[in-house]
């Protein structure tokens, strides 16, 4: 059986989700909330999806998530899980870890490998730049009156988890640092079949973002760096500070808005940018793994999933600092070395994404089930 956070997109923990659909599904799939007019994939939605009480609570399935911070536990603890399979595989960056694993017929609880994204940002680390985003005034309530008891509550969790996974080193150091747990690393699946280089496609001069636009990723950096620069950037995604960054780009009308696209114009794109800007720390980071797929070199910000999956100088450039003039510092240093742009930079960069490959991941996963089944039927 599997249990996520919450159905309400298709984002990178719904693309964990989705594989681990298709190696252990259909199944039964339990979490807080579900939208049935979001998109999902064929495989999750071929699972057999039980909601928590908190999809009846008045505002509609969509919004809930953030009003509602304060009653996680509730929710989580509210559904009733069957009994019935060996193993309760969670993804989770909230607080879905909490749920309750079923017995077996021994009357032991079931092994549960809980695949963390991220311990909570808005209970650990990065409560500030939640508690300021969309509805802030609430939110900062909430985290001021309700974080300690929420912190104490996701730390108090843990002993139904046999196994933690990590999506890379950088969340398996805050895994150790909140809950004090050793984690597995298994990075996510990247699609690296479909997101491909193809070398009769020449690269543009225009360099690329990918991202939610929300605080965090720090979309600010890259539209003031490219607007410093007075180079074409092209901004894919959508999210609470669209407003703000079109403010920012005011002026420079080589800055472009997207919103989200399909697949296919995302692959165009990865295939034709001179490089990707990743200027925020991920927990991992999707995205620049796709790129480096099609080819595409990466500028990032030097941390989080960066430190697992950048290879430099062959696969792009990093800057150490969150501000523009490290970022402008980068984009120079990237321009200023022609062999970033060769043939072999985009070898380099298909290779080094090849690593991360949804049957590389699927392998992987099945072997830790495999070992996490056999230590729990000899203990």
């Amino acid at each position: 059986m599997l249990a996520h956070d919450w159905l309400v997109g298709m984002r990178g923990g719904e693309m964990v989700l989705d594989r681990l659909a298709r190696l252990f599904g259909p199944t039964d799939l339990y979490t807080m909330v579900a939208d049935e007019r979001c998109e999902m994939s064929d495989a999750i939605r071929a699972c057999r999806v039980h909601t928590s009480e908190m999809q009846h609570w008045p505002g509609g399935p969509g919004s809930l998530r953030r009003w509602y911070l304060p009653l996680y536990p509730a929710a989580v603890q509210s559904l009733s899980v069957h009994s019935g399979p060996d193993l309760l595989i969670s993804t989770s960056s909230a607080l879905i870890k909490a749920i309750k694993p079923p017995t077996d017929s021994h009357g032991r609880l079931i092994p549960h490998i809980c695949y963390c994204h991220t311990p909570p940002r808005y209970l650990w680390e990065m409560s500030t730049e939640y508690a300021h985003g969309a509805g802030g005034t609430l939110r900062t309530l909430g985290l001021a009156s309700f974080g300690p008891a929420l912190r104490a509550f996701d730390r108090s969790t843990n002993e139904t988890v046999t196994q933690f996974v990590a999506n890379s080193r950088h969340t398996a150091a805050r895994i150790k640092r909140c809950y004090e747990r050793d984690a597995v690393v298994i990075h996510p699946p990247v699609r690296t079949e479909y997101f491909t280089v193809d070398e009769q496609v020449e690269r543009g001069g225009h360099y690329l973002v990918v991202s939610a636009l929300e605080p965090y990723k720090r979309v600010d950096l890259a539209v003031q760096a490219a607007a410093k620069l007075n180079r074409e950037l092209v901004v894919i995604g959508d999210g609470s500070q669209r407003a703000h960054l079109e403010q920012l780009a005011a002026g420079h009308p080589s800055v472009r808005f997207l919103g989200w696209l399909p697949a296919e114009q995302l692959l165009k794109h990865y295939r034709t940018a001179r490089a990707l800007l990743f200027p925020g720390i991920e927990d991992f980071g999707i995205v620049p793994v796709e790129a480096m797929a099609c080819g595409c070199p990466v500028i990032a910000q030097q941390g989080g999933g960066a430190d697992d999956w950048m290879i430099e100088p062959e696969t792009g450039v990093t800057f150490n600092e969150a501000t523009v003039e490290s970022l402008v510092n980068a984009i120079t240093r990237f321009e200023s070395n022609p062999d970033q742009e060769k043939t072999q930079t985009s070898r380099a960069c298909r290779e080094n994404a090849e690593r991360f490959a949804e049957s590389e991941f699927d392998q992987i996963v099945l072997d830790l089930a495999a070992r996490v089944l056999e230590r729990s039927s000899s203990a």
